[in-house]
Order: C-alpha cells, then sequence, then structure tokens
C-alpha cells in the first residue's frame, strides 16, 4: 500500500479521500489554491501545499506544479477526484511517466473513453446497444444537417471529449440544429480546449441509469455493484441519485450490468469506473458514456453495498488483487443523494459564493452528510457550487425518502443561498415518491412551480 498520496481536488470529494486514506494508513497531502487556504481539507490533511492562484487553470489544472507538489512531498501516487484533471488521459500518463501513480484508469483507456464518438464505436464493437448516431466528428453544418434527417429528430449534439452536460445542445428541427451547433462548439471548446462535436439520435423521457463497476489492475477481473438512478437532471446535470434504480425488472437489472461488465473487459478497464446507459419507455437500454473516475453520487452505492469505492480505487491502484466477486454484492436497502449547491433557485439557480454564518447538519439513523462546509467558512466563486451531499438509507425507498426529507428539513445554512428548498420540494412532489422519474423531469417540475407562480402574481 501507499504511504503517502497527493489529492489533486477539493471540497467535499477532497476530504472523502483525505478519509479514506486516514483508514487505510495512508499519509495525505492536498494541493490546494490559494482561494482555498481556509478550507476544511486543508485543515485535516496531513500536509497541505499551495499550488496557485484561484483560477483553475494556474492551479487545480496546473499539471507542472501538482506533479511537483507530489514530488517535493515524498508522495507515491495523486488520486484526481472528480472534475479538474480526473479525466484527462495526458495528465494520467505524465503522473505516470514521472514515475507516480495515478489513481485511476490507464491513460489509454481514459483516452479512449474519453473521446465519445469512438467509445460509442468501441462499445457497440463489445456488442452493448448505442443510439443510432455519427462515430466520428462533424466537419461541417451539412455533415450535422444530412446525419440528422438520415436518423430523425429530435437529435442531440454531443461535445466528442465532453461530459458533466456541457457541449450539449437538443435540437428538434434543422433551424435548431443550425442554431445550436455554433452555441456546442463554442461550449465545449471553453469547458475542454476541444470543439469537436457529434450527433445522436434524441429520446424523449428516457431514464438515465448508470452501472458502478471497479476493474483490478489488469483490467481481467471486472465487478459490477450495481446501478444508480439518475434521471433527475437540471440543464444535464444531475441533481437526485438513488440506488438501486426505481421499478425496473430484475430482468433489465442484469442485462444492464451484464453489458457493463462486458464494456469494462473489451477495454480492460482498470479501478472505478461507470458505465451510463438510456433506457425507453419499452425498457430498451442504449449505452451513453463511460466515465473514467468516481462519481458525485458513489455514496449511494456505497450506502447500499457497505463497499468504500474510494478505498478500492487506492488498493487497486497499489496493485492489489479485486477480492470482490459478483457473489460477494449483496444490495441492501434503498440510499437516495441529494445534491446542495450553492446556488439561488429564485434567480435561475444563480450561483452564490459567500460566507456561511451558521451551519447545522443534520443527523440521526440512515443519514450520512458528505460537505466541506463549516461556520465561518467562506465558499468562493471561482468553482463548482456542490456544497454538500445528503445521503439518506432506508430499508426500501419510502423509507429512505422520509429519512432524505426529515435531513434537509434538519440542514440549515445561512449566509449564502442553497437549493435546500429545491431538494425539500422535489422528495415532495407525489410523482417522484411514485418513481415516474425520466430526464426531463426537472425541467417539467421548475416549469408547473413557475406558472403556478405566475398565477398567483396574477391573482
Amino acid at each position: 500500500m501507499f504511504k503517502k498520496v497527493l489529492i489533486a481536488n477539493r471540497g467535499e470529494i477532497a476530504l472523502r479521500i483525505i478519509r479514506a486514506c486516514r483508514e487505510l494508513g495512508i499519509g495525505s497531502v492536498v494541493a490546494y489554491s490559494q482561494a482555498d487556504r481556509e478550507s476544511l481539507p486543508v485543515r485535516l490533511a496531513d500536509e497541505a501545499v499551495c499550488i496557485g492562484p484561484a483560477a483553475s487553470d494556474r492551479s487545480y489544472r496546473n499539471v507542472p506544479a501538482l506533479i511537483q507538489a507530489a514530488m517535493l512531498t515524498g508522495c507515491e501516487a495523486i488520486h484526481p477526484g472528480y472534475g479538474f484533471l480526473a479525466e484527462n488521459a495526458d495528465f494520467a500518463e505524465i503522473v505516470e511517466r514521472c514515475g507516480l501513480v495515478f489513481v485511476g484508469p490507464r491513460a489509454e483507456t481514459i483516452e479512449r473513453m474519453g473521446h465519445k464518438a469512438l467509445a460509442r464505436e468501441t462499445m457497440r464493437r463489445a456488442g452493448l446497444p448505442v443510439l443510432p448516431g455519427t462515430d466520428r466528428p462533424l466537419g461541417n453544418e451539412k455533415e450535422a444537417v444530412q446525419f440528422a434527417r438520415q436518423i430523425g429528430y429530435p437529435v442531440m449534439l454531443k461535445a466528442v471529449a465532453g461530459g458533466g452536460g456541457r457541449g450539449k445542445r437538443i435540437a428538434h428541427d434543422e433551424r435548431e440544429l443550425l442554431r445550436a451547433l455554433p452555441l456546442a462548439r463554442h461550449e465545449a471548446q471553453a469547458a475542454f480546449g476541444n470543439a469537436d462535436l457529434y450527433l445522436e439520435k434524441y429520446l424523449d423521457q428516457p431514464r438515465h441509469i448508470e452501472v458502478q463497476i471497479l476493474g483490478d489492475a489488469d483490467g481481467q477481473q471486472v465487478v459490477s455493484l450495481g446501478e444508480r438512478e439518475c434521471s433527475l437532471q437540471r440543464r444535464l446535470q444531475k441533481v437526485v441519485e438513488e440506488a438501486p434504480a426505481v421499478g425496473i425488472s430484475d430482468r433489465l437489472r442484469r442485462d444492464l450490468a451484464a453489458a457493463a461488465v462486458r464494456g469494462a473487459r473489451a477495454v480492460r478497464y482498470a479501478n472505478a469506473g461507470t458505465f451510463e446507459f438510456l433506457v425507453d419507455r419499452a425498457g430498451h437500454f442504449y449505452f451513453l458514456e463511460v466515465n473514467t473516475r468516481i462519481q458525485v453520487e458513489h455514496g449511494v452505492t456505497e450506502a447500499v453495498t457497505g463497499i468504500d469505492l474510494i478505498k478500492w480505487q487506492l488498493r487497486i491502484a497499489a496493485g492489489e488483487p479485486l477480492a470482490l466477486r459478483a457473489r460477494d454484492i449483496r444490495v441492501s436497502g434503498h440510499a437516495i443523494e441529494c445534491r446542495i449547491n450553492a446556488e439561488n433557485p429564485a434567480r435561475d439557480f444563480e450561483p452564490a459564493a459567500g460566507r456561511v454564518e451558521v451551519l447545522s447538519l443534520p443527523g440521526g439513523p440512515g443519514i450520512r452528510v458528505d460537505t466541506h462546509l463549516y461556520p465561518g467558512y467562506l465558499v468562493p466563486p471561482y468553482y463548482d457550487s456542490l456544497l454538500a451531499k445528503v445521503i439518506a438509507w432506508g430499508q426500501d425507498r419510502e423509507e429512505a425518502i422520509a429519512r432524505a426529507a426529515r435531513a434537509l428539513d434538519e440542514f440549515a445554512v445561512v449566509g449564502i443561498a442553497t437549493t435546500i428548498d429545491f431538494q425539500r420540494a422535489l422528495l415532495a412532489d407525489a410523482r417522484y415518491r411514485r418513481g415516474e422519474l425520466h430526464t426531463r423531469f426537472v425541467e417539467q417540475f421548475m416549469g408547473e412551480r413557475l406558472l403556478v407562480g405566475s398565477a398567483g402574481e396574477e391573482a
């Protein structure tokens, strides 16, 4: 096992990795920006190294500074968390070339799965169903129009190097497609440094279900840890996640797991990863993408399986064999995660930086809160708005919902706007409680709330 690991990230995921390292007897070093000097990960890590100013391209995306920090502190490995450089194949390769261990998949796997069109083709060859679409980047507007006519509207434009909902646009007709192309290219270039797009058929109101996998260091032994329901999204960003998925058949559950394992073996996948699928109303599923990192929502899988995914990331990266087998995985109960962001729902979810004046975290049976907040903490305006993840476990979905709702009632943050009330309203919705979930659920939910608000104003 490693003696010391550099954590190339911030916020709640940095804190999560620190805790896993401590339980494994590994020294932790946090690389932080000047804006995060007073953050909880910096306070709790065994060591901390400032790697640059607030801007992420000069700190958390600054590869030379991260490598130097790891070497100066005697680290043997770098854990990238999620976001920033977590799915950057060049970074993974540089880490390895410098004699360090990248806690994640091999660079070649990250590159192959990060190229979304290539990932589609790779999974198609492995026997996974994929949506109709292009298997190479779009060349120009004429080509995009031709492909869209072939597969039929609506279509989805996606960034070849994309992820996290960036660089995506839906087009219901040719006019919308031509208007969306330059916007999607600009967003893809800004987010990933690559403006290339591909196009695929867009499903109306599908389910978004993902499968968590672990692969050993050689990519030979792969195990599925079950699926997660991720259909509740706002602007293609996940809002609420659950494990297991809601109301799907045992056969679909088995087929999704088998497809993920087959796809992972096809690319000799090592370490933790997530295979994402869209499921239509008839129960047919289609490969969407692979996230070659730990997911924000990994906690719900941990809650229902009792398996610590971060520890297994570290063990696999250190060369330990994957001791888990399919027969060892037991899903118990139900878990729900609510993402609490520093955003103002009343102002179209405008980001809300500022100082946390008062903080009261929920607790009690079945409640876990992953957060880097503390009273007096200054939430910086430079990074992702995620503040906390409230994870509720219950014997069944009904109890998990009740516990999550109770936890949100207990959760108090004074000083900055948050999405706590928004999450509380989502969980109270009768359709949500019945499990009538799809990827446009939140969009429709918000639209109805706006209509009700407008009617109240007119009255």
